[in-house]
């Protein structure tokens, strides 16, 4: 289903993105929107400037030129404090997982509480919010395991698991399935479309993933040539004629 772009509630909304480094234009007048309770899928070759945009985006890099706005805060105009407080509304899922090896589950879960203070205030006991969150993945009984003893897929749920334990309004998925059997990655796909459907969060997806990309994409931005080179449902674009369109999809 097609999200028009004239949707008041854009949760995010980035226009005219430029990034170089050096003489190498990585993102030439990137232009993206994200509604609310949506799911957006970037697809684009390795080195098109999906990271580098996810990284301006969240305050790791600073653009050229070009405005991102995120629940309508300009972060360009906004104080540090301002922003590592919009920061607590932002779920990142890396490529890798990135749980603590020295940390057991339930620590991994809790970091990212004791960090995050102004939010929940000071939690004495954060059993209730740690077994809330591996319960959301079907992992609670994995409460006192260290990653060591987690399988790869385990690992990419705990990692979602604490993600959510600070209940973000948007999640950034950075190739959510990678590396993952087929059996484990659509498993992991269904996980991140019951927690969209359980708390209405915004999601924009980096994913090679065409499987992926056909079932919880609501709408694709296709990233040729440092642009949003084509936008649409993935009906639209896996029919287009276009070769440069068409080659994602072969």
């Amino acid at each position: 289903m097609s999200t028009e772009a004239n949707n008041t509630e854009h949760i995010i909304d980035i226009q005219n993105l430029r990034k170089s480094f050096g003489d190498n234009c990585v993102l030439d007048g990137f232009n993206m929107y994200l509604n609310k309770g949506e799911n957006v899928v970037i697809m684009g070759k390795s080195g098109s400037g999906k990271s580098v945009m996810i990284k301006c985006l969240i305050g790791l890099e600073e653009p050229d030129s070009g405005t991102i706005k995120i629940m309508g805060k300009d972060i360009s105009k906004i104080s540090t404090d301002e922003l590592n407080e919009l920061r607590t509304e932002i779920g990142f899922l890396f490529q890798g997982s990135a749980l603590y090896d020295s940390m057991s589950v339930r620590e991994n879960l809790e970091f990212p509480l004791r960090r995050h203070t102004k939010k929940f205030g000071k939690i004495k006991d954060t059993t209730q919010l740690v077994m809330e969150a591996l319960e959301n993945v079907g992992l609670a009984h994995a409460i006192d395991l260290m990653p060591n003893e987690l399988s790869g897929g385990m690992k990419r749920r705990i990692a979602l698991a604490r993600t959510l334990i600070l209940q973000p309004s948007i999640i950034l998925y950075d190739e959510p399935t990678t590396v993952l059997d087929p059996i484990t990655s659509k498993e992991i796909i269904l996980l991140m479309m019951s927690i969209q459907k359980k708390y209405n969060t915004s999601s924009i997806i980096i994913t090679h993933d065409v499987d992926c990309a056909r079932v919880i994409s609501n709408r694709m931005i296709l990233l040729v040539d440092s642009i949003n080179y084509a936008e649409g449902t993935f009906l639209e674009l896996s029919t287009s004629k276009d070769p440069k369109v068409q080659a994602f999809f072969k």
